[in-house]
């Protein structure tokens, strides 16, 4: 039940200009200039009997009066009233708009991401009363057109009390224009709530934050020259990088045949590409088989190999793979290079260890017994994690944001209009 002005529609349209960050964060906004013209309040029954009817005619629909009268008698809470300041300090104290919460129990959240939950009347026993700490925090609905959309982050600070802090916001985007407003203020489309996901929720996150990304997809354009860091080879472009690496490595300083080098595996596997700062500075390739993974041709340029970058290469390579839920890793390992690997945690294949020699090198098997990750890659796993791009599996894809439209078969529906011409 969202209703939002024209004017922060447009400004939600607008091409952002450093990639897909948001553009107005509700925790970077600078609420003092916004509470100089807007005020925010706890509403009276006569504003929300005044709200709710214009709410729902610009909306086409919502939950009834009587049902936010009884959320708002279970908590007040739940429901901020916006207004324009110099009325306000007038005397004129009816709301012109509002946001609403649902301040979700454990019970309430389950609901939300089993699907059961019932947003046009929620039933109280899933709602937090107001001396009561929440599960998370489910932005109901807004309706603040023209000048009040300015409002909303101070509802949010309503939100940022002791009690409220770090408790997660989780909204859902009804229309596209809502969407892009929703991600405009740093919600990110995918929920997380005690590993259960939903694609089709946004989240706002808050409280002790972990790092998000896995050691394997850590690069970020602009870093310093000396931050290293790793990410997967998705483009003809990375490859290129991982390719002049191992050309710098292989066959410039180890004088390998390009022939051998280049086996005809790379488009067979995944590549990981380290940079040091922007500069492509060390690669691994992995290849997955039946019940193991294989890390192989692990290459760092000379002028980089003080930065530890093939050690963080070896981990992340690892890491990926338990990430799909492989319990051994295969390698070789140059003979006078074994202890280096031993040290990591990798251990010779069988006793005797096998000899093994190609390109002039003498080599030795090793093998990495992993423990898969609680949230491996599996016929379990949500289809929608299954079709992300390989090693962003931590985040949501393309293909869910497709997911809000309708199922219209558009190349069927013109299939039809051309038949019938």
């Amino acid at each position: 039940m969202n209703a939002y002005a024209r004017r922060v529609t447009r400004i939600a349209n607008r091409p952002a200009s450093l990639g897909p960050s948001a553009k107005h964060h509700l925790t970077s906004l600078d609420t003092s200039k916004v509470a100089q013209r807007l005020v925010v309040f706890t509403p009276t029954a006569a504003d929300i009997d005044y709200l709710l009817p214009q709410a729902r005619r610009q909306m086409g629909g919502g939950a009834a009066t009587e049902v936010v009268h009884r959320i708002f008698r279970h908590n007040p809470d739940s429901v901020w009233a916006i207004a324009r300041r110099e009325n306000f300090a007038a005397g004129v104290t009816r709301a012109e708009g509002y946001v609403a919460y649902l301040m979700l129990n454990r019970a309430g959240m389950d609901s939300l991401f089993n699907g059961t939950f019932r947003a046009t009347d929620p039933d109280l026993s899933l709602i937090c009363r107001q001396s009561e700490t929440p599960a998370g925090i489910y932005v109901w609905g807004i309706y603040a057109r023209g000048v009040i959309a300015g409002g909303i982050p101070l509802t949010y600070e309503k939100v940022c009390t002791p009690r409220y802090r770090d408790v997660s916001l989780y909204a859902r985007g009804a229309t596209a224009d809502g969407c892009r407003i929703i991600e405009a203020l740093g919600f990110a489309l995918g929920a997380n709530h005690e590993g259960n996901f939903q694609s089709h929720l946004y989240m706002f996150e808050r409280g002790p934050r972990q790092p998000k990304n896995p050691i394997y997809d850590t690069y970020a354009p602009g870093a310093p020259k000396e931050k290293v860091s790793v990410t997967v080879a998705r483009s003809l472009e990375d490859l290129m990088r991982v390719i002049s690496v191992r050309s710098a490595v292989y066959v410039g300083e180890q004088e390998c045949p390009y022939p051998e080098e280049f086996d005809g595996n790379d488009f067979a596997g995944v590549n990981l590409l380290g940079y040091a700062g922007n500069e492509p500075a060390g690669c691994l390739r992995i290849r997955c088989f039946a019940d193991f993974a294989k890390l192989e041709r692990l290459a760092v340029r000379r002028e980089y190999r003080n930065l530890r970058m093939g050690t963080m290469l070896m981990q992340a390579g690892v890491e990926f793979c338990r990430a799909k839920g492989y319990r051994y890793i295969y390698g070789r390992a140059e003979k006078n290079l074994l202890d280096y690997y031993l040290a990591m945690g990798w251990k010779p294949l069988k006793e005797g260890r096998r000899r093994v020699v190609f390109s002039d090198h003498e080599y030795v098997e090793i093998v990495f017994e992993a423990t898969p990750n609680t949230d491996a890659i599996s016929l379990e796993s949500d289809p929608y994690v299954l079709m992300r791009p390989e090693g962003r599996w931590h985040m949501p894809g393309i293909l869910e944001r497709s997911a809000i439209r309708p199922v219209s078969r558009p190349s069927a529906n013109r299939q039809r209009e051309r038949a019938s011409a």
